[in-house]
């Protein structure tokens, strides 16, 4: 009895391990879907957003909100962009498992008995959502010298593989 117990713990654990979908970067499809998508607040100013699968790491996520706005910087003829706000937010379950302890007592007739019982949880699923969006100005010429600048072409070299026509 012990391995067929076991055995269906195993197969449930790698079923839900497999259920997580990788982010992959494009456009989004659908709401709450995966992908990216852009507000043009005005001329040379976005708001970008990049929503990932539920277990998607979150540097990945914000490499993908930054590639998205160095495509758009490209795309309009800008050569740098600043990121002015940023907000990274996480829905849905964590990772975390949980320990609890209870116990009870019962009687019956002239017979009584007390018990302690002590279980644990693992959260089995992929884990949050995680989403990046920011505010972007875009810049042409010298890249001001400032933490929060990012030379376009090289966001797309770097974190896009190349996959942008520059």
């Amino acid at each position: 009895m012990k391995p067929l117990i076991a055995l269906a713990f195993s197969a449930a654990l790698l079923s839900a391990c497999a259920t997580a979908a990788p982010t992959l970067y494009g456009p989004q499809t659908a709401p709450r879907a995966a992908g990216y998508s852009e507000y043009r607040l005005e001329s040379g100013r976005y708001r970008v957003t990049f929503q990932g699968n539920p277990g998607a790491p979150v540097n990945q996520v914000s490499d993908y909100a930054l590639l998205r706005s160095a495509e758009l910087a490209l795309r309009d003829g800008y050569d740098w962009f600043r990121v002015a706000d940023r907000v990274t937010q996480s829905t849905g379950q964590g990772r975390g498992s949980t320990l609890s302890i209870g116990g009870g007592s019962g009687s019956y007739g002239r017979r009584s008995s007390v018990g302690v019982g002590l279980g644990t949880s693992f959260n089995l699923g992929p884990g949050p959502a995680v989403s990046s969006s920011m505010e972007v100005v875009f810049g042409k010429g010298a890249k001001p010298n400032d933490r929060d600048v990012y030379d376009a072409r090289d966001i797309v070299r770097t974190v896009g593989h190349g996959r942008a026509a520059i």
